[in-house]
């Protein structure tokens, strides 16, 4: 069966080939919609399911995967910053605390549905105004959710995780991996 990952992010693509699986993509082009009034790990699951039920719509005969990751800090959803001082903000906010990366994923294909989420608590060391700047100054936490992405430079920012490390990443592989065994999208021999 077919696999199509409904996402444009590279990291998202990278765990894909580590986890050793054939796909495509196919981005979602429609404007994410949320309800009012759904917590974090809701509205996660909803956008995954979004953006891969627009894929499956172009791919019937597939298996597509949708996700989607929030970065929360005292109760506030943190996405990706609009702007180098909007990073600033962000991380200074975060420097010496802790934070909850959420995943949403979605595994559909016709006739078949399974939406979860996945938790993780995140660490941050403190930083100094400079380190926080010089980092800014990379450009890497400006697409990135939370400001920062561990797999980089802002591995050195990072001082525990609790929890899946690919979820921070942004695709939780041991979860994914099991809704594909259990939607019959791939075996365990592989074959």
């Amino acid at each position: 069966m077919e696999l199509i990952l409904a996402s444009q992010s590279p990291r998202r693509r990278e765990i894909m080939h580590l986890m050793g699986l054939a796909y495509r993509t196919e981005v979602c082009t429609d404007p994410e919609q949320v309800p009012d009034g759904l917590s974090v790990p809701e509205t996660v699951m909803h956008l995954a399911k979004q953006k891969a039920s627009f894929a499956l719509q172009f791919h019937p005969d597939a298996c597509v995967i949708g996700a989607d990751t929030i970065v929360e800090l005292d109760g506030e959803s943190l996405g990706k910053p609009h702007s180098p001082e909007d990073a600033i903000q962000t991380l200074t906010r975060m420097q010496g605390r802790e934070h909850t990366v959420y995943t949403g994923l979605a595994v559909l294909k016709s006739g078949y549905t399974d939406v979860r989420y996945v938790a993780s608590k995140v660490r941050f060391r403190p930083m100094s105004e400079k380190e926080i700047r010089w980092y800014v100054s990379t450009q890497e936490p400006l697409d990135k959710a939370g400001s920062y992405g561990i797999q980089g430079f802002g591995c050195v920012f990072v001082e525990s995780i609790e929890g899946n490390y690919f979820n921070v990443v942004g695709l939780p592989a041991p979860v994914l991996y099991e809704m594909l065994l259990k939607a019959n999208a791939v075996t365990e021999d592989r074959t």
